[in-house]
């Protein structure tokens, strides 16, 4: 059999295999066709030498915004994403069902990048600062959204509700968009997203008592109210009550929702993101986030084993979305999706969400990255 691509000499790391070994790895028809110790006597269009470098499954983003042209947080998948390492990300409900059908016409099938999607529960999405998407309650709206899931279901893979009171939510709408996303996503058998930090509420246990396994709560570090920790910095009895139940916490960085101090509390209690994400968006795209990548080099700071943390963007993600098997692993058969890594030694900052920075000592900068079996250049596969 000849291959369309051969990676060889890099260290594989597949946590949905438990694998971290030498491997080498071949593409053919656009999924992984072989993995061996050494394929060198194998015939393949293009060989790619990754001696020194980590192989990985492709990254699998969670939370970003990829509305580009429309949503103000926008900014474009392949670039941003796909030329990061992310191969497979979700929008975190830059459209709502006003505007859907445009974020696929335009942006999501004619993007490399593999792009799915949260609806939001608000019909408008998040168009601009100016006015938040649940200005007035009508916003919030079941039935239009119901129809675009029925209309989209290869596509959008829950409910999400971004909760923040003024800026996003007004005190008129209070916290009716939790009751209504909740409402749409039991309709369409579906999963929330939530995004709770200053929600008109007393504390996150009012927003967690709405949420079930399979739901999601993004932004899970952030130091605003409506937090994970009590006000004596303990972990909430309920986020403990909802992690059993298999609410999925995840990172969510973005612009304001990563706090160093919050998130080395927390896990100095035990409690650690079932899942990594960026919240890419254009207002974090030139710091603090940047991709993916870096958000994973801050929790490698943090001390949790690269394996570990690279699960919680390959394997556990997959899972979280219902494509094990598909995605999220270099496994034979799988869709052929990697990248390759150095992971380099040195001293770099890492800045939170608000200015705080610590120094770190290593870093995963992403150097080729493969979609469908061919590695992507220059805003094009080859």
């Amino acid at each position: 059999m000849i291959y369309d691509l051969l990676i060889k000499g890099g260290t594989l790391v597949d946590p949905a295999q438990k694998v971290h070994a030498a491997k080498d790895v071949a593409f053919a028809h656009g999924v992984v066709a072989a993995v061996g110790d050494d394929l060198s006597g194998a015939d393949a269009h293009e060989v790619l030498d990754a001696g020194g470098c980590l192989v990985t499954p492709g990254m699998i983003d969670l939370h970003v915004h990829v509305f580009y042209g429309v949503s103000h947080f926008g900014v474009e998948p392949d670039p941003t994403c796909l030329a990061r390492g992310a191969t497979t990300v979700v929008d975190a409900g830059s459209a709502g069902a006003d505007t859907f059908p445009g974020f696929r016409k335009f942006v999501i099938e004619v993007s490399a990048t593999r792009i799915l999607a949260q609806l939001n529960i608000s019909s408008q999405g998040m168009l601009t600062r100016e006015i938040g998407e649940f200005e007035i309650p009508e916003y919030a709206d079941v039935s239009k959204a119901c129809q675009m899931i029925e209309q989209h279901r290869d596509i959008i893979l829950g409910v999400k509700v971004r909760l923040t009171r003024n800026s996003i939510v007004s005190e008129r709408s209070g916290m009716l968009p939790l009751h209504r996303a909740r409402e749409a996503a039991d309709a369409a058998g579906l999963p929330i997203m939530v995004h709770p930090q200053s929600a008109w509420c007393d504390s996150l246990d009012d927003i967690l008592k709405v949420m079930r396994g399979g739901d999601i709560l993004t932004h899970c570090f952030h130091g605003a109210a409506c937090g994970i920790m009590d006000e004596q910095g303990r972990i909430r009895r309920s986020v403990r009550e909802a992690m059993d139940r298999g609410v999925v916490f995840d990172v969510g960085h973005g612009a304001g929702s990563f706090h160093w101090g919050v998130v080395e509390g927390a896990m100095a209690q035990g409690v650690q993101p079932q899942t990594i994400s960026s919240d890419l968006h254009v207002y974090n795209l030139h710091g603090p986030v940047y991709d993916l990548a870096t958000v994973v080099t801050k929790f490698l700071h943090l001390g949790m084993p690269l394996d570990e943390a690279m699960a919680k963007v390959t394997s556990v993600p997959a899972q979280v979305i219902g494509m094990e098997g598909k995605i999220g692993t270099l496994a034979v058969g799988a869709w052929g999706d990697a990248v390759v890594f150095e992971l380099r030694d040195g001293a770099f900052r890492l800045a939170d969400a608000h200015g705080v920075v610590r120094i770190g000592k290593q870093k995963l900068v992403p150097v080729t990255v493969v979609r469908g079996g061919r590695v992507y250049r220059q805003g094009r596969e080859n």
